[in-house]
């Protein structure tokens, strides 16, 4: 099971999203598009943003994303 949940990871990235302004992630794909983009990244060599308790690159990606280091920008 995924630790945050889909919907938590969800909450942050549209966290800044203005009331009546479309949201930047609307589904569970762009949250895995994102953080298997930003894992692919670690493995090639970009250092974590996070403390690492864990070694995979896509649980720290998804800690990124959590913790709002990484933002999901909108295809606008």
């Amino acid at each position: 099971m995924l630790h945050p949940s889909y919907s938590d990871l969800m909450k942050v990235v549209n966290s800044e999203v203005e009331p009546g302004e479309a949201p930047v992630v609307n589904s569970r794909y762009s949250i895995v598009m994102a953080t298997s983009r930003r894992a692919r990244q670690i493995i090639a060599g970009e250092e974590p943003l996070v403390a690492e308790k864990d070694t995979k690159p896509l649980s720290v990606a998804v800690e990124e994303l959590s913790q709002g280091k990484i933002k999901i920008l909108s295809d606008e």
